[in-house]
């Protein structure tokens, strides 16, 4: 019996549904006493607002009213969010950071993650109506080595988001999982619209400009209600393609140390403990991302007493990707003999060096990977809000939601290039890249075939089936308002697979090495500077597929010695958590709030491989080695406080304070993966599955005066103090080589609690400068530190940018609108490269949008985004870069149809 699917059956058939909509907005304080009956008639009411200034008064005034610590953004119209990408949005808000990739893919021009108060994505709750939504990546690392807690934004259209919630302090009512707080992406509902029959379109384009490509943006909106306003039924549809192309200068697995044992160190003594680089990479990326999908609402009310609703969504994103990276190979002969005489060591970094080349000797590898990869979210929930008497309303949810990202085939070429033709190169600091070159000839006749690796599928499954029950019984008199209880179940599942691949045969590079050509872009990568190769070549994608697939057997599940099924990359954890809360509500004359209390209890099971030498000992084998199966169990239970205040100490000044103890799981690979390596420099990453969760104590206050409409300036300040942080060190082990075919001794990353803390200060100000023009303004300060010591002797925490600020103006009238915003955050830790900490440095992005509105049935708008089309960067420390990546400015046109 497919058990997921059973639940939610069983669950429907019995009439049992919805979970409270974890709502950052609490009812105002006259409303807390009221029965659920009129609360829902008054929401159902609500007038929609539209435009910059209707949105941020909606927001505002949902900000001011909320008995918690909220940060809200109200879409201006249907699917018009202040930016174009929901993550990008919420970088605007203060305390909140943003990031464009979740793994070593790198940056890109659009956010992905989203992360609150100086740390690092996965300790940020990310939930869709309240529920949690499952999510998985397209990128490879993503899908097995690197897999997080945190949300991929790039599924989720802007089109669907009615409001985004943000939650900094934590209720008892609210669902567990958010260490630094939680984020709500509030859908539309089928009853809520005011006209009987609402039918909108967006029809648009999008240009890349380094990409050189203009792609079609397509979505609508069909809302029917009936006249008795009891019956809706609301369908958005979405089809969005882009290109992207990201031209860069890389230095995978960051700067290694020439040690004593290496000849290079025995012949030149001074060289012992000096930085170079094992590789130096000028590297071409390019994607086609198309995303399509929907969202289904149907809403019945039978009566005043009861609403049932019915959601499903899904999102699936195609994202082939080719990259191509031509490296010098520093590890492949700077541990092996010394530079030439006249070599410069600054810092501890071999700054300046040349190699004579040497006949036989490669000096550059070159890889060309294509890649077939998706990505997919999708859920469906049925609800039920029943007003069971004047005093006592609940709400029932059942849901099931799933994630995959998949990379079914991996098209990977690595050649032998610069063969006796030397190298050199002369680095300048963090904030220039590497000047870098190698000699001898570069042409396609002069390379030589290196291999292909990985097994050609690897998928990352992610789902989760829950049911919650929420009760609020109200009281008509005294200081207690009302009590929330409720208890919540879920089931959850995440798992890396990697069962099937292809054996490649012998005649791959004959075949490939008369295969069609194409040359890097002009002007490749002259917008970050730096002197290295750029008038490359490279195999078209169909060349290098057709070569492949042509001399490759492909095996399905094929187990054994002679069996391309790679264990080492698979894991599983699985996790069964009930939870049960009380949270009591409190008004009184100029103030309100509650206290709650949460109990978690989570069941883990953590199945992975461990690589063993001795076949005989083996639980499975295959190519790929053999290895014995591992399986731990983890048990948690925790009873987590909270409390919110609200002071209104005059007509327009509110106070607040908050304090709580919020838990969030490891992440899921920090957990399960089993270990791995990379051959080119002989380090790698795993898991352990003996981690214990993030607990953390947080404390808030903030001051927030409303001067005027639309008008706010806050001051604010927190703390938070996180036991069980998760950090990463390094040790040895032995793992299988795919290079000799045997164990061999890596340098591998591995997850381990430590404690960590944070302390910020946030102040936002925001005003209308008559009837038109306005101004926006945020900046927080955080300073985070951890007791672990990484490699490089810091103790930083993982995302935590100390200073953070956003910049905007706004001008609107009746016809037209316009609003520019500048987004800066400083450097941050990101995590591990190779064995090295690596950090993104600082980063600004300036984004701009126009609308012109022609009547009530069109109008029309421009987004433009990175217009400063800024160089992301990433370093080893501040002598030794990382990488530099230019995606260039996108541009978003959009003309928007009501019916």
């Amino acid at each position: 019996m497919n058990h997921r699917k059973s639940l939610l059956a069983v669950a429907v058939a019995t009439g049992l549904a919805v979970s409270m909509h974890a709502q950052a907005q609490d009812a105002a304080t006259q409303q807390q006493a009221q029965p659920a009956a009129q609360q829902q008639a008054t929401d159902l009411d609500t007038v929609i607002v539209t435009g910059i200034r209707g949105s941020m008064e909606k927001s505002l005034d949902t900000k001011r009213e909320a008995n918690s610590r909220v940060e809200v953004v109200t879409a201006e119209d249907v699917g018009k969010l202040p930016a174009h990408n929901v993550a990008d949005t919420l970088q605007r808000l203060p305390g909140v950071n943003i990031s464009s990739s979740s793994s070593d893919e790198g940056g890109f021009d659009e956010a992905d993650r989203v992360s609150l108060r100086g740390t690092s994505p996965s300790l940020t709750q990310t939930l869709i109506n309240g529920h949690t939504v499952g999510s998985a990546d397209w990128f490879v690392l993503s899908q097995g080595n690197n897999v997080g807690r945190s949300v991929s934004y790039t599924l989720l259209p802007s089109e669907l988001v009615s409001s985004v919630e943000v939650h900094k302090s934590s209720q008892a009512k609210l669902p567990d999982g958010g260490t630094t707080g939680s984020v709500n992406i509030i859908t539309r509902k089928p009853l809520q619209f005011a006209d009987k029959i609402t039918a909108e379109a967006s029809l648009g384009v999008v240009n890349a400009e380094q990409a050189d490509s203009t792609d079609p943006q397509i979505s609508g909106l069909f809302n029917y209600k009936n006249d008795a306003g009891t019956f809706g039924v609301m369908v958005q549809a979405f089809s969005q393609k882009r290109e992207l192309r990201r031209e860069a200068q890389e230095v995978p697995g960051g700067f290694f140390q020439i040690s004593a044992t290496d000849p290079a160190g025995i012949s030149n003594p001074d060289l012992v403990g000096v930085w170079a680089p094992g590789l130096l990479g000028s590297t071409l990326f390019e994607q086609t991302r198309e995303r399509k999908g929907g969202l289904i609402e149907l809403q019945f009310k039978p009566n005043d007493d009861l609403t049932l609703g019915l959601s499903g969504f899904r999102s699936d994103m195609d994202a082939n990707n080719y990259n191509r990276n031509f490296m010098m190979w520093g590890g492949n002969f700077a541990r092996a003999w010394a530079p030439d005489p006249g070599y410069v060591v600054k810092d501890g970094v071999l700054t300046n060096a040349t190699y004579t080349g040497q006949a036989g000797q490669n000096y550059a590898v070159y890889d060309m990977i294509y890649r077939e990869a998706s990505a997919k979210s999708e859920y469906v929930t049925f609800d039920v809000d029943w007003q069971i008497n004047d005093n006592l309303s609940s709400k029932f949810q059942v849901g099931t939601t799933s994630g995959e990202g998949s990379t079914p085939r991996q098209f990977i070429a690595e050649l032998n290039m610069a063969n006796g033709g030397g190298a050199s190169w002369t680095s300048h600091g963090a904030g220039s890249p590497v000047d870098w070159n190698v000699g001898g000839d570069l042409s396609p006749a002069s390379a030589t075939w290196g291999g292909t690796w990985g097994n050609q599928e690897v998928t990352a499954k992610d789902d989760e089936d829950w049911f919650t029950a929420d009760f609020t019984h109200y009281f008509n008199s005294g200081v207690l308002s009302s009590l929330d209880f409720g208890a919540r179940y879920a089931d959850h599942t995440r798992e890396a697979l990697s069962p099937e691949g292809a054996s490649p045969g012998a005649g791959i590079w004959d075949a490939l090495q008369n295969g069609a050509t194409a040359p890097y872009p002009g002007g490749f990568a002259s917008s970050i500077g730096g002197s290295f190769p750029r008038d490359l070549w490279y195999f078209t994608p169909g060349a290098l597929k057709d070569a492949i697939i042509n001399n490759s057997t492909w095996l399905y599940n094929n187990d054994g010695p002679t069996g391309r099924h790679n264990y080492g990359a698979e894991w599983k954890v699985e996790e069964k958590n009930l939870a049960a809360y009380i949270q009591a509500n409190f008004v009184g004359d100029n103030w309100s709030g509650n206290i709650g209390l949460r109990y978690v209890n989570v069941d883990q099971d953590i199945s992975s491989y461990q690589a063993v030498a001795n076949a005989a000992n083996a639980d499975v084998s295959s190519l790929f080695g053999q290895w014995i199966r591992k399986f731990t169990n983890n048990k948690h239970s925790r009873v987590l406080p909270s409390a919110n205040i609200k002071f209104d100490m005059g007509e327009n000044l509110v106070f607040r304070f908050a304090a709580s103890q919020t838990q969030t799981l490891p992440d899921f690979s920090a957990l399960g993966a089993s270990s791995w390596g990379s051959d080119l420099n002989r380090t790698g990453g795993g898991g352990n599955p003996n981690l214990d969760p993030v607990v953390s104590t947080n404390f808030d206050a903030n001051i927030e005066w409303y001067f005027m409409p639309r008008g706010l300036l806050s001051v604010g300040a927190y703390s938070m103090n996180m036991k069980d942080y998760v950090a990463f060190g390094t040790e040895k082990q032995m793992l299988f080589s795919e290079l000799t075919n045997q164990l061999e001794e890596y340098l591998v990353s591995v997850p381990v609690n430590s404690d960590g803390k944070v302390t910020g200060v946030e102040v936002a100000y925001e005003q209308p400068i008559g009837d038109n023009f306005g101004v926006v303004a945020n900046y927080t300060y955080a300073n985070g530190s951890t007791s672990h010591t990484w490699a490089d002797g810091s103790d930083n925490l993982l995302g935590t940018s100390k200073n953070t600020y956003n910049v905007g103006a706004y001008f609107e009238n009746d016809t037209f609108g316009a609003r520019v915003s500048y987004t800066r955050r400083s450097s941050f830790l990101i995590g591990l490269s190779g064995a090295n900490p690596y950090y993104q440095d600082d980063f600004g992005t300036l984004s701009a949008a126009l609308s012109y509105k022609f009547n009530d049935h069109l109008s029309f708008s421009l987004d433009a985004l990175n217009l400063n089309d800024p160089t992301i960067k990433y370093y080893q420390s501040a002598a030794i870069p990382t990488s530099f990546y230019s995606n260039g400015r996108q541009y978003y046109f959009n003309v928007r149809l009501k019916f």
